[in-house]
């Protein structure tokens, strides 16, 4: 079980993650422990604000597959991986335990 720090994710994409990664704990608050993972909507946050923040740690950015320059800044700052919304919803598991470390 790996703690994702979840960084401007609206309640929607929320609850999909929480289907999505169940045995993985979500958190919303950098006052927890430090997290294994961090997932960002690109969209909500500064990208290298982000990548700042959690330079250790693996980065997980989503955003629209229209948001170009916010799929840019984010693979600019650094970030592990990058991904549209859509294959957010498809892929997240095989990412996360990818990211994190986990073997299939």
């Amino acid at each position: 079980m790996a703690t994702i720090l979840l960084v401007g994710v609206d309640l929607m994409v929320r609850s999909r993650l929480d289907v999505l990664l169940a045995g993985h704990r979500l958190v919303t608050s950098d006052s927890a422990d430090a997290p294994d993972l961090v997932i960002c909507d690109i969209a909500r946050v500064d990208a290298d604000e982000v990548a700042d923040a959690w330079p250790e740690t693996p980065i997980l950015g989503f955003t629209n597959h229209t948001d170009t320059t916010g799929l840019q800044r984010a693979h600019t700052a650094g970030f592990d991986q990058v991904l549209v919304r859509s294959a957010l919803s498809e892929r997240a598991r095989q990412v996360v335990d990818e990211l994190v470390g986990i073997d299939a």
